[in-house]
């Protein structure tokens, strides 16, 4: 996106949070990216479903993705919130020269 328009995407640099993340410096991953944070958050959250229902014979994945899928169609608030945080972001993003 960066090399088309010269601005970089909202979720540029969302990788090196991640790996700050992991590095241990969560004031660097979120000066970053505080993208990397959500992503980290539920990436976590996606492998601990995947894995019970691995174990357990489960849908506890499915059923959280529709309720997640759900939740976002009738609760507009919720949406319009979403997008606006990561329009902040990408604001952020282009602001802080990325």
């Amino acid at each position: 996106m960066k090399h088309v328009t010269g601005y970089p995407c909202p979720s540029c640099g969302t990788t090196r949070s991640v790996k700050s993340l992991l590095d241990g410096d969560i004031m660097q991953a979120i000066m970053i990216n505080p993208l990397g944070l959500l992503v980290s958050i539920l990436a976590i959250g996606i492998i601990v479903l995947m894995l019970i229902d691995l174990i357990f014979q489960k849908d506890y994945f499915f059923r959280a993705y529709r309720w997640i899928e759900h939740t976002l169609q009738k609760q507009r608030l919720l949406s319009i919130i979403l997008i606006l945080f990561i329009l902040l972001n990408w604001i952020w993003n282009i602001k802080k020269g990325l």
